[in-house]
Formats: C-alpha cells, structure tokens, sequence
C-alpha cells in the first residue's frame, strides 16, 4: 500500500529472512538518505519504531538538553 502526499506517506515494506528491509525511493528522497548514512532505530513497546538520520537525532537531542 502506498499513500503519498506532498509531506508525508504510508508505505509497507517486508522484512527479508535476514531481518533487513529496503527503504522506499520516496523515504530517501524526502529525508535525503544517501547510501552509506548512518540511521537510528527508536523503538517503544506500545508506541512502536520509528527511524530517523543521526544528525537529526543528535541534533533533537542537542535541542532537548538545551544545547544549542
């Protein structure tokens, strides 16, 4: 299923025998994920996971300590 608006989409993705799964085009291009990015995986038991870039998670976390 694939859902695109101009800021935001649903897609689904399948989970390979290895546990890997492959990030949509759209995903890459609206987050500019390059190969070789570095990326976090959050996850919360009732919440679920999210993913983010590192730079974007350090930088929210800067930002949250009051670290500017």
């Amino acid at each position: 299923m694939k859902n695109i608006e101009e800021n935001r989409f649903i897609v689904s993705v399948k989970v390979s025998s290895k546990g890997q799964i492959t990030i949509p085009v759209e995903a890459r291009a609206m987050f500019d994920i390059k190969e070789g990015d570095t990326l976090m995986i959050m996850g919360d038991i009732n919440r679920g996971l999210a993913i983010m870039k590192d730079t974007e998670f350090y930088k929210l976390m800067e930002n949250r300590n009051g670290n500017h």
